[in-house]
């Protein structure tokens, strides 16, 4: 969901533009233009305090793409993104209408709680001529029944198919006293043998010395946002799959999923603090 405009549209009502957000923080991070003065100083402040956001931020919306075609090339018609934030570049339901052989079709449902993200996306839905396969849901997602049981996730999605769930760069900013564990199963069990579960998140536990320094310093940062942020390293994360077998090449780094790019520079220092994998639900 791209816009062309330079500057970020009105806000709209009910949408807090004096705090920043996390979903339009990463926005400015990817290069779009969602995201409100607010916002953008404190993306400035964020990459001055650990410079290889940005970059992570870019490893992590390419994970996204290549692991969507691969979802189409695997048979699944069926995406519910997660968080998915406000519109910026390389979405889904582009990501499937680039990839998809005329004439076949997929299903998409986009979920967030931030009013300006259901604005922008509703209106980019209807400018592409996709509503009729893509939808958008405002809910939060630590409410599964909300999502999953809301209509417009019952017109899209049959949850007897296998449906591929999309939890990118999202579950960092839900809080161990929230049951994150609890919270993924809910999901995990209303879906049918063959699909995936895609989770990508940051994590700490590979920096040192300085890096280590800057990361908790990015972390004090977020407190003061109203999307907090939670580090997690790998045997926090494994578990969230259930025991389900991870498809080829397992849990890694979001570069390192099917990568088809060689990294370099900044890639690499940028490289280390997220982890990810892609589960299938056996048949």
């Amino acid at each position: 969901m791209t816009e062309s405009n330079d500057v970020a549209p009105e806000a709209p009502s009910g949408v807090d533009t004096e705090r920043p957000s996390a979903a339009r923080v990463y926005d400015w991070y990817l290069g779009g233009n969602q995201n409100w003065a607010v916002d953008r100083e404190f993306g400035r402040r964020i990459e001055r305090t650990f410079p290889p956001i940005k970059e992570l931020a870019t490893q992590n919306r390419r994970f996204l793409g290549r692991l969507v075609r691969a979802a189409l090339d695997a048979g699944i018609r069926q995406f519910l993104d997660l968080g998915s934030g406000v519109p910026t570049v390389g979405n889904v339901h582009e990501i499937v209408r680039g990839h998809l052989p005329e004439g076949e079709h997929a299903s998409v449902v986009y979920v967030d709680y931030e009013p300006v993200a259901v604005a922008h996306a509703t209106v980019i839905l209807e400018r592409d001529g996709a509503t009729d396969w893509a939808g958008i849901v405002q809910a939060d997602l630590r409410d599964p029944a909300a999502v999953l049981d809301h209509a417009e996730t019952r017109r899209l999605l049959d949850f007897a198919e296998p449906v591929c769930v999309l939890m990118i760069a999202v579950l960092h900013f839900v809080g161990d006293d929230e049951d994150p564990t609890g919270l993924v199963r809910r999901y995990r069990e209303r879906l049918a043998p063959g699909s995936w579960l895609a989770i990508s998140h940051m994590t700490g536990e590979l920096a040192t010395g300085e890096q280590a320094e800057q990361l908790r310093r990015f972390v004090d940062m977020y407190r003061g946002t109203s999307n907090p942020i939670w580090l997690r390293d790998r045997g926090e994360l494994e578990p969230l799959y259930g025991g389900w077998p991870l498809v080829e090449p397992g849990f890694v780094h979001p570069a390192d999923w099917r990568p088809d790019v060689e990294l370099n520079g900044l890639q690499l220092r940028a490289r280390p603090f997220g982890w990810c994998g892609v589960a299938e639900r056996p048949r």
